[in-house]
């Protein structure tokens, strides 16, 4: 085995003990209970627990890890971060996902998503309700963003494939696609 494979395969069962304790973390936090945190800082804080630090220094440009709750990214001390709802839209970002920000010397965002959270796909009808874009899907409302819906050009009653955390609760959704016309011919609502 070469080097370079030796290193890689190194590196690869280092990611894989890190998400390991990080949803280790996730669990026992879960048991405890809450320290009177938002859900999204809890979670960035497990970040900040097996990083050392969710923020950091990087050849002048400061690096913060959050987890992005539907709209905007949360770090670990409750502070906010606003993500643009181009890169949230076209990288199919949902609630939960973890997010690496780098703040630039010259004040600029750079966003990279580097934990997905898992995910379910669900079938629904596009409405636009309080002045603002939803999804109904499988009898609840998931809120979407409109660079999304303009980017998809869909339409209020367009059927919407919509990706959403598998395994929490979440008030948003990603849109994923707007099916063809003739598939409102077909029962589809629901998960997948």
């Amino acid at each position: 085995m070469s080097q370079a494979s030796k290193l890689a395969l190194i590196k690869e069962m280092i990611d894989s003990a890190e998400s390991s304790i990080r949803s280790a973390k996730q669990m026992v936090n879960e048991l405890v209970g809450s320290n009177g945190k938002n859900s999204f800082a809890k979670k960035a804080e497990l970040l900040t627990d097996y990083t050392s630090d969710s923020s950091e220094e990087s050849e002048g440009d400061k690096i913060i890890e959050g987890v992005f709750d539907g709209d905007k990214m949360t770090d670990s001390t409750e502070k906010e971060y606003p993500v643009p709802a181009n890169y949230a839209s076209k990288s199919k970002l949902v609630p939960g996902d973890v997010l690496k920000l780098t703040v630039k010397e010259d004040g600029s965002f750079l966003f990279k998503q580097i934990g997905p959270v898992d995910r379910k796909k669900v079938i629904g009808t596009l409405t636009y309700e309080d002045g603002k874009y939803k999804v109904i899907a499988s009898g609840k409302a998931y809120q979407t963003l409109l660079a999304s819906v303009t980017y998809h050009k869909a339409e209020i009653g367009d059927k919407i494939t919509l990706v959403v955390p598998e395994n929490e609760e979440s008030e948003w959704g990603a849109i994923e696609n707007v099916l063809p016309a003739n598939a409102s011919d077909i029962d589809l609502e629901g998960e997948f």
